[in-house]
């Protein structure tokens, strides 16, 4: 008899426990803030890059901006899935993130004009430096507001990688000055 309600106990215990989902990780505003308005910032920076990868004239650009299209479209829709998961919408609402101070995004009028630029890897590059550059700050400040921990790992990466492409970028930028 003594083992009975030890043995039930140990049921119910092993159930509450089997039945609980996981807890969800934390998630703010700076967090779906910053997935929305990168969604639009890469998608920005797609179509600068594939511009890049179609006209660049030297190889090293030409293979870094194929490379900045295929990872950009690849973080596209891992953050896509990312609002989907959160429940959350794939666009902000017309002005709804003014609050934050507004984050940097490439002028379309900009983009335009570098499609009908008569130098035009010195402009991709100036182009790409600024919308890069651009991603840095927007990480910078997932990094330092959000609370998703997958959100925020990611903000890293960004800001790591794009620094290190706007070096790269500079680097290439200086050599056709030179040359």
């Amino acid at each position: 008899m003594r083992g009975v309600p030890v043995v039930v106990l140990g049921i119910v215990l092993a159930l509450a426990g089997c039945g609980a989902p996981p807890p969800e990780p934390p998630l703010n505003a700076g967090d779906v803030m910053f997935v929305q308005m990168m969604v639009q910032h890469h998608r920005q920076g797609i179509e600068i890059a594939r511009l890049g990868a179609e006209r660049a004239g030297s190889p090293e650009v030409r293979t870094l901006t194929a490379a900045i299209e295929a990872t950009q479209q690849d973080e596209v829709e891992m953050m896509l899935r990312w609002l989907h998961d959160w429940e959350q919408p794939l666009r902000a609402g017309e002005g709804a993130h003014d609050h934050h101070g507004g984050m940097p995004e490439t002028d379309v009028r900009r983009i335009r004009a570098l499609r009908k630029s008569k130098d035009f890897e010195r402009d991709l590059l100036v182009l790409l430096i600024a919308h890069q550059g651009d991603a840095v700050r927007m990480a910078q400040a997932e990094v330092a507001g959000g609370v998703n921990p997958a959100a925020r790992a990611w903000a890293g990466q960004v800001e790591s990688s794009r620094r290190g492409q706007v070096e790269l970028m500079t680097q290439l930028a200086t050599k056709l000055v030179k040359g």
